[in-house]
């Protein structure tokens, strides 16, 4: 999610990781780097994190997925913020990134993931990419995910999916989400405020059961291509109004 806050263009950056020195060298590496950002605040366990968050307000926060001593501490703490009404983008820092690390942090909120044996520059790039909205992972990772979330994607059955559940506007959101719109883009292609574009996928997320904008992406597509396989007049008249339904979005 991409706020564009701050002094043309500075980004402001929360970071939390497992010491103060850890949090002192990754705040080191951030302001190296080429791109504009502006550390507003360091934590090492939850309620640090809390606080800080509160107090700081940043756009986005850079989470060691180890706290104070605790493993994965990292994921539950950005379940929190994910569950907030003002919430920065998350990335979260592993220090492995085996399949079930990186899909645990995506399934967490995460919007993107970074490994401690990357460099710095990348890093910056990282933040600056996440606060325009975008997820940040490499191929191999997001491949991790999709294997994991696309068949419990695919199990809900069409029918369920294409009872109107969701209405003409959000239909409409959820396909924009699914062609990589950030929440401005999507705010300025509806006519809507960002924050309006927030409450629609917090209520999209609640309706589908996903927890995040990848996974409604995955099952966006998942649908899709679920209606085309099936080939039954069921199945083309409900692709057919997803298609209307994106329409109608668009003009409204």
């Amino acid at each position: 999610m991409s706020k564009y806050r701050g002094h043309a263009g500075t980004v402001k950056v929360f970071i939390a990781d497992g010491s103060q020195l850890s949090c002192q060298l990754i705040a080191g590496a951030v302001r190296r780097g080429r791109y504009r950002t502006r550390i507003v605040g360091y934590a090492t366990d939850a309620a640090g994190i809390r606080d800080g968050l509160e107090e700081s307000d940043p756009d986005v926060a850079v989470i060691g997925a180890r706290l104070d001593n605790e493993d994965r501490a990292g994921f539950d703490v950005t379940r929190e913020i994910m569950a907030s009404r003002s919430k920065p983008s998350v990335i979260i820092i592993l220090d492995s990134n085996k399949p079930a690390m990186v899909v645990e942090a995506f399934r967490a909120g995460a919007s993107g993931i970074f490994s401690r044996d990357q460099s710095s520059e990348l890093l910056c790039k990282c933040i600056h990419a996440v606060h325009k909205g975008q997820v940040w992972a490499s191929s191999k990772e997001l491949h991790f995910v999709i294997d994991a979330l696309g068949p419990a994607l695919q199990a809900k059955s069409i029918s369920q999916r294409g009872t109107g559940v969701l209405t003409k506007r959000e239909e409409g959101v959820v396909h924009l989400v699914a062609e990589g719109m950030t929440n401005r883009g999507i705010s300025q292609e509806l006519k809507l405020s960002e924050h309006t574009v927030r409450n629609y996928l917090f209520r999209i997320f609640n309706k589908v059961g996903t927890s995040n904008r990848l996974e409604l992406a995955l099952y966006a597509i998942d649908r899709r291509e679920l209606l085309e396989q099936q080939n039954t007049p069921a199945a083309v008249e409900a692709l057919a109004a997803d298609t209307n339904q994106v329409l109608s979005s668009r003009r409204a």
